[in-house]
C-alpha cells in the first residue's frame, strides 16, 4: 500500500496480519517487516501506532487473550447438554486450532515481550490462564448441574486439561492429534471427577 493512503482500523489489520505469519511461519518468522508485508502496508506504519515492536506484540497478545471472552460464554452454555467429555473435547480443539499454540513460544522466548505484558498481566502465560479459567467456569457450571462431582478440585483440573492438550497440540507444523485421542486425554485428566454417565 502506498504510503500516505489511510488505513481504516490499522490495529486490526496489523494484528489479523501477525496471525497470519504466526500461523504459516511461525515465531521466529515475525519481525515487524513481516508484518507490515502481510498487511500490505507501509513498515512506518506499526511505528506510528506503537512504542516499539515489542509494544506492539503485547497489545496482540492481549487482543487475542481478550478474545477468549466468547469462547468462555459458548463452553459454559452448552453446560447439561451433550457430555462433559465432548464438549470439552471440542473446547480444547477450538483453542489449540486458533493462534494460542504459537503465541506460547512467542512469549516464552521474547524477554522484552514477557516484561511489557507483565505490566498488566503480572501472572501466569496470557492465553493459557485465560483458557484455564475458561475451563474452570464451564467445569464449575457442571458440578452445579451435578454432572462432576461436588469435590472436584475444578482449580488443579482445568490447568492440567489446558498443560496436557497444549502438548499434544505443540507441534504446530505437525499432523493434529486426532479427537479420539484428544477425548481419551480429557477423560483420563477428569478420572474420579465425572459422573459415570459423563464419561
Amino acid at each position: 500500500m502506498p504510503t500516505g493512503v489511510h488505513i481504516r482500523d490499522v490495529r486490526t489489520q496489523l494484528f489479523d496480519a501477525t496471525e497470519r505469519v504466526l500461523r504459516q511461519q511461525g515465531p521466529s518468522a515475525l519481525t515487524s517487516r513481516a508484518v507490515t508485508a502481510e498487511a500490505g502496508c507501509a513498515k512506518g506504519v506499526l511505528h506510528r501506532h506503537f512504542e516499539d515492536f515489542d509494544d506492539f506484540l503485547a497489545e496482540f497478545v492481549l487482543d487475542r487473550a481478550g478474545r477468549l471472552g466468547a469462547e468462555a460464554t459458548a463452553l459454559r452454555e452448552t453446560a447439561g447438554t451433550g457430555t462433559v467429555a465432548d464438549n470439552l473435547t471440542g473446547a480444547l480443539a477450538d483453542l489449540f486450532a486458533s493462534v494460542a499454540v504459537a503465541i506460547v513460544p512467542l512469549i516464552t522466548f521474547r524477554d522484552e515481550l514477557r516484561a511489557r505484558l507483565r505490566r498488566t498481566w503480572p501472572v501466569g502465560v496470557p492465553i493459557l490462564t485465560e483458557a484455564a479459567a475458561m475451563i474452570a467456569s464451564y467445569l464449575a457450571a457442571e458440578r452445579d448441574l451435578g454432572r462432576v462431582n461436588a469435590d472436584a478440585d475444578i482449580d488443579t483440573l482445568a490447568p492440567a486439561l489446558i498443560g496436557a492438550g497444549h502438548l499434544l497440540f505443540a507441534d504446530r507444523t505437525g499432523t493434529p492429534p486426532r479427537t479420539d485421542a484428544l477425548r481419551a486425554m480429557v477423560v483420563a485428566v477428569l478420572a474420579g471427577a465425572l459422573r459415570e454417565t459423563e464419561s
